[in-house]
């Protein structure tokens, strides 16, 4: 009997490997970010390279500019391949940072309750009824837009999701047998905090860390285009997309290779967020 629940458990564990949510999701991904990283490897002439004599080369046409060149000449597989550095820092940065912020505040708020779950819930609740946008503007109007600005704002903007849902969880486990009993013998607070309830926490953070990456590297897009993000010289998706508008009649292929290393990159991350969901948590699996 033992051995046919490990057959079974390990048959299991392998068919969520097989998935074509993981197989697409973690291919996009690999792919992405191993051409973001080799980026210099990949083009040693680097992003900015300028050719007058090349500009807005239409793609696949010539094997020196496969995506085509833009008003410039420089080439735009390049460029999209160095501006995934920007998006994919600003994206994985932002979301560290508020892992780190929200996650504490939960465990505090959740754990000690009375004063400060009152104090960390009154300004989360506070600062949801704010949209994105108005914070933005009212963020960057006062400090100015670039690289550490942006991530700042998409912390300050996102640590209240992981906040809430550390202190949800936080409010069900401190009630549990195990961290009554470590209370029971004085353990520390600190240690059942760490030791024992944030092991637990870690699944679901790490599902909603996944599809928050993806969402920042769209906000930071949607800020650089709107001119609120990125500084404009420095190469990056959003940044193309703004360059290229005013040419899609002529030269459709400057915004739309960029919008399109924004959605499969998206595309990708979201898989795999679905894939960490259903693998975590058995009981929410959604049927296919």
């Amino acid at each position: 009997m033992t051995v046919k629940l490990l057959s079974a458990a390990k048959t299991f564990r392998l068919s969520r490997f097989n998935s074509l949510e993981f197989i697409l999701g973690a291919s996009l991904t690999i792919i992405i970010c191993l051409a973001v990283l080799f980026s210099s490897q990949l083009f040693p002439g680097g992003a900015d390279k300028i050719d007058l004599m090349a500009r807005l080369a239409k793609p696949f046409t010539t094997a020196a500019h496969p995506l085509g060149t833009d008003p410039l000449g420089r080439d735009v597989l390049a460029r999209v391949v160095a501006g995934g550095k920007i998006s994919l820092f600003v994206g994985f940065t932002s979301v560290a940072g508020s892992v780190l912020f929200g996650v504490l505040m939960g465990l505090v708020a959740g754990y000690y309750r009375g004063f400060w779950d009152m104090v960390v819930m009154h300004f989360a609740d506070l600062q949801l009824a704010m949209p994105f946008i108005l914070l933005a503007i009212t963020f960057i109007a006062i400090v100015g837009g670039s690289l550490t600005n942006t991530i700042i704002l998409l912390i300050v903007s996102q640590w209240v999701q992981y906040a809430r849902l550390v202190r949800g969880s936080v409010l069900t486990l401190r009630e549990r047998e195990f961290i009554l009993s470590a209370r029971a013998i004085g353990v520390r607070d600190w240690r059942i905090i760490f030791q024992h309830l944030l092991p637990n926490l870690i699944g679901p953070v790490i599902v909603l860390m996944t599809l928050n990456v993806a969402n920042n590297i769209l906000l930071e897009s949607s800020l650089t285009f709107l001119g609120m993000g990125v500084d404009p010289t420095i190469p990056s998706w959003g940044g193309m997309l703004a360059d290229g508008r005013t040419y899609l009649q002529i030269a459709w292929w400057v915004s739309v290779f960029p919008g399109l290393a924004i959605l499969l990159t998206v595309l990708g991350l979201n898989l795999l967020g679905d894939w960490l969901r259903d693998s975590l948590d058995p009981t929410g699996r959604t049927s296919r």
